[in-house]
């Protein structure tokens, strides 16, 4: 892999997504599947429109799978190319499987004869491409969470418990049982508790398609939940952020935290 794609789509994963026109995202081939031995095969990208390879690939290092009994696997048949990374996972267990990509990183601002400069990596690299006597320097850290989740047979929930770390999502219900013109509920954690007050965006696929994005925008409750009816079936894109003091990477004094998740919702 070239450098410059495996560095673009680094600064990719580290950037707020709420803060770009551009959008990542895990597709999944179908969320819900049964059968002797079933597969699937994921897309994960960063692109202008849903669910459409037009910008850079999302890091496949960063990926997590969660086994419906809890046990982490690893993907397979992993491949990145220029606009799109892709993977293959086989579904040896009944249940339900979360698939995410993880990231927490560093970015700082600061000036430098009079000009404003700009970086994004790791604790281990701002040491070297940070000056060390920066003026004006500001270190916010970065966690990042880019989700979806697929069901092999008869669902469970023992890949969904929250890490308690960053921003998740708990569907009250199932993440996989969603159908067009019913409601679905869910709620918005940050480290693991309920969090008020999170704006919410909700978009449908196939932007590239039609004129307008069509968002749905809702706000979490003072029980952090919100909820939502599906216009049409279809995969859509759930977005939220947030920003707080709690950091755990030094030296950053802020903490930007964003969460996507990829939703499947079947016709009735």
């Amino acid at each position: 892999m070239k450098r410059s794609l495996v560095l673009a789509a680094a600064l990719a994963a580290a950037l707020p997504f709420s803060a770009l026109a551009h959008k990542a995202w895990l597709l999944p081939s179908q969320t819900v599947i049964a059968g002797n031995n079933p597969a699937i095969t994921v897309d994960a990208a960063v692109s202008n429109d849903l669910f459409y390879f037009n910008h850079v690939p999302l890091r496949l290092e960063s990926i997590v799978i969660t086994a419906p009994d809890g046990t982490t696997v690893q993907p397979q048949n992993g491949s990145t190319g220029k606009f799109r990374s892709v993977f293959d996972l086989e579904l040896t267990q009944q249940g339900t499987y979360r698939l995410a990509s993880v990231n927490s990183g560093l970015s700082a601002t600061w000036e430098e004869n009079g000009q404003p400069k700009r970086w994004r990596g790791t604790p281990a690299t701002f040491a070297t491409e940070v000056p060390k006597k920066a003026k004006k320097l500001q270190v916010a850290q970065s966690v990042n969470r880019v989700e979806t989740f697929v069901t092999n047979g008869t669902p469970n929930d023992t890949a969904l418990k929250p890490t308690k770390q960053g921003i998740e999502l708990v569907a009250v219900g199932h993440p996989n049982d969603l159908a067009a013109g019913e409601a679905a509920k869910f709620r918005i954690l940050v480290d693991g508790k309920p969090r008020a007050g999170l704006a919410v965006e909700i978009v449908r696929g196939g932007t590239r398609y039609r004129n307008a994005q069509d968002e749905i925008k809702v706000t979490t409750d003072k029980k952090g939940e919100f909820s939502v009816t599906w216009p049409e079936a279809g995969m859509y894109w759930l977005e939220t952020s947030s920003e707080d003091k709690k950091t755990s990477l030094k030296p950053a004094k802020t903490r930007r935290l964003n969460y996507v998740a990829t939703l499947e919702v079947l016709p009735q």
